[in-house]
C-alpha cells in the first residue's frame, strides 16, 4: 500500500429503524444513486415479511442476515507455480457486506414481480435455513473445509 488507507465515513441511521446496518443494507441495494426507491423496497420487502411470518419482519431481516454471514471463506495463493485455495477467516466488516450482497444478489435471480416481493421471499427462506444465499454461505463453508490441509499456507 503506498497511500494512507481511506477513511470510513460514518453513517447516518435509516428514519424508521434509527439502525445504521438497514442503511449499509440499503446502500447495497440501491442502483443509480435511488435511495428513497431503495428504502421504499426495503421497508415493503420488511412489511411482507411482518404480515407472512406474523412476526416482526425487522427481527425477521436481522435473522436472516446472521444466518447469511459466512465466518470462513477460501482465497486464492500462487504458491512454488501451484494455486492453492486457503481458507481464511473472514473480517467483521467484511462478513457484514458479504452476507448483504448475497441476500441482495440472490433476490434479485429470484421468481416474482416486484423487487419488495422477491427480497421478502429471500429474507423469509434465508432466516429458516434455507434459499440460495444460505446455500451460498454453506457452499463457502464446505469449500474451506475441504481444503483445512492448505491452512498452514496461511500468512
Amino acid at each position: 500500500m503506498r497511500k494512507a488507507q481511506a477513511k470510513k465515513l460514518p453513517l447516518a441511521p435509516d428514519p424508521r429503524f434509527n439502525d445504521k446496518l438497514v442503511t449499509r443494507f440499503v446502500n447495497n441495494l440501491m442502483w443509480q444513486g435511488k435511495k428513497s426507491v431503495a428504502l421504499t423496497i426495503f421497508y415493503d420487502a420488511v412489511d411482507r415479511v411482518g404480515k407472512t411470518t406474523n412476526e416482526d419482519g425487522y427481527e425477521i431481516w436481522r435473522r436472516a442476515l446472521s444466518n447469511v454471514t459466512p465466518s470462513v471463506e477460501v482465497r486464492s495463493r500462487r504458491i512454488g507455480g501451484a494455486t492453492f485455495q486457503i481458507p481464511t477467516e473472514v473480517r467483521p466488516d467484511r462478513k457484514i457486506s458479504l452476507s448483504m450482497k448475497w441476500l441482495i444478489r440472490y433476490a434479485r435471480e429470484r421468481n416474482g414481480k416486484s423487487m419488495a416481493e422477491k427480497l421478502a421471499g429471500e429474507i423469509v427462506a434465508a432466516s429458516k435455513g434455507e434459499g440460495a444465499a444460505f446455500k451460498k454461505k454453506e457452499d463457502t463453508h464446505r469449500m474451506a473445509d475441504a481444503n483445512k490441509a492448505f491452512s498452514h499456507f496461511r500468512i
